[in-house]
C-alpha cells in the first residue's frame, strides 16, 4: 500500500533529478504522493543548451527564456504532470559546471511545484560535472555506477532512461555492453507491462541513419520484447515521429533550445498515457508556427 509523502525538500528534489537510478527507488510512492499530479501526463524536454549566460542568444533563439516558458506552461497545465523527462543535452555545449548551475537555478519553480524531473545524458553533457552539481546533496543508489540509467514506474507504463554519452562534444553515442546488457535483464524482468525507451541519440540500422554507434545491437534488444512500445529520442533538434517495422514507435524530440532550419518547431512534447497507447501534443514556443497544437495518436503493437 502506498504511503502519502511530505513535501519535497531541496535535497530530496535533486536527488531525485535524475540524478539517474532514483526513479527506480522512489519513482511509485513518489507518484501516489500527490493529489494534484496526473500519473499519466509527462512532459517531455529535450536539447535545451542552457549556457550560464542567461544572455546567450544561438540561431535567434534566448535559450533561458525558452526553458523559463516550458516551465510556466508545464507548470499551467489544468493537470498537473506526474514528472518531467528531459532527454539529454542540458548544457549549451560542453557541459561546464556553471551551466548545470544555471540550470538547478531554473529548475526551482518545478521543485516548489512538486515536479520531478529526470534527466538523461546527451553529447554536450559532461557526466562527471552534472553530478557534482546536481547530486551535491547526496548521490543515489545506481544500477550502474558509471551510468545515468533509471527504471521509473508508473500505473500504466515503464520509463526506462538510458545514458548515450560516449564522450562529451563527440557527437555518436554509445550504450556500451553494461549497459545494454542492464536493459536486457531489466525489460526481462518486468514483461507485461508497456514499456518506453528514452536516450538521447537517435536509432537506425546504418550509420546515416543512426548517430548510436550500437544502435543494431539496442534495436536486437527491444524488438522482439513486445513489451517495448516506444523509443523517445532528441539529438537531431527536429520534431518526428514514425514506426519501427516491428511496431516500435521511434519519437524524435523537438529541441527546446536553439533549431538549425526554421520550419522545425522549438518546443516540448506533452505525453498522455492511455490503456493501449499515448497521445504526443506538440507545444511550440512559437505559437505561430504551424506545428504548433499538432497532435499524434499513438497505438501499441500488440505484445
Amino acid at each position: 500500500m502506498s504511503k502519502r509523502l511530505p513535501a519535497l525538500s531541496r535535497r530530496e528534489f535533486f536527488v531525485r533529478t535524475l540524478v539517474g537510478s532514483a526513479a527506480l527507488v522512489l519513482a511509485p510512492e513518489l507518484l501516489a504522493a500527490s493529489q494534484h499530479r496526473d500519473p499519466n501526463v509527462w512532459a517531455l524536454l529535450s536539447d535545451i543548451h542552457l549556457s550560464a549566460d542567461a544572455s546567450m542568444v544561438q540561431r535567434g533563439i534566448n535559450m533561458t527564456d525558452h526553458f523559463t516558458q516550458a516551465t510556466r506552461e508545464v507548470l499551467a497545465l489544468r493537470k498537473r504532470p506526474a514528472g518531467v523527462i528531459i532527454t539529454g543535452d542540458c548544457a549549451f555545449n560542453s557541459g561546464q559546471s556553471v551551466d548545470y548551475e544555471h540550470l538547478a537555478r531554473l529548475l526551482q519553480p518545478l521543485r516548489q511545484g512538486q515536479v520531478p524531473v529526470y534527466i538523461a545524458m546527451g553529447n554536450h553533457d559532461n557526466r562527471e560535472r552534472f553530478r557534482a552539481v546536481l547530486e551535491a546533496g547526496g548521490a543515489p543508489p545506481r544500477p550502474l555506477a558509471d551510468r545515468q540509467v533509471a527504471l521509473l514506474p508508473t500505473p500504466r507504463v515503464n520509463w526506462i532512461i538510458l545514458d548515450s554519452l560516449e564522450k562529451t562534444l563527440s557527437t555518436p553515442g554509445l550504450l556500451g555492453p553494461e549497459q545494454l546488457d542492464w536493459l536486457a535483464r531489466t525489460l526481462d524482468d518486468h514483461p507485461k507491462k508497456p514499456t518506453l525507451i528514452l536516450a538521447h541519440h537517435n536509432v537506425g540500422t546504418t550509420a546515416k541513419r543512426s548517430d548510436l554507434k550500437d544502435s543494431e545491437a539496442l534495436l536486437n534488444i527491444i524488438r522482439p520484447r513486445k513489451q517495448v512500445k516506444a523509443y523517445i529520442y532528441g539529438h537531431t533538434h527536429s520534431w518526428h515521429v514514425e514506426q519501427d517495422p516491428s511496431g516500435i514507435h521511434l519519437i524524435n524530440l523537438p529541441a527546446l533550445g536553439y533549431v538549425f532550419r526554421p520550419e522545425d518547431p522549438s518546443g516540448w512534447v506533452l505525453a498522455t498515457l492511455k490503456r493501449r497507447g499515448m497521445r504526443l501534443e506538440l507545444r511550440s514556443m512559437d505559437p505561430a508556427h504551424r506545428a504548433h497544437g499538432q497532435v499524434v495518436e499513438l497505438k501499441w503493437r500488440a505484445a
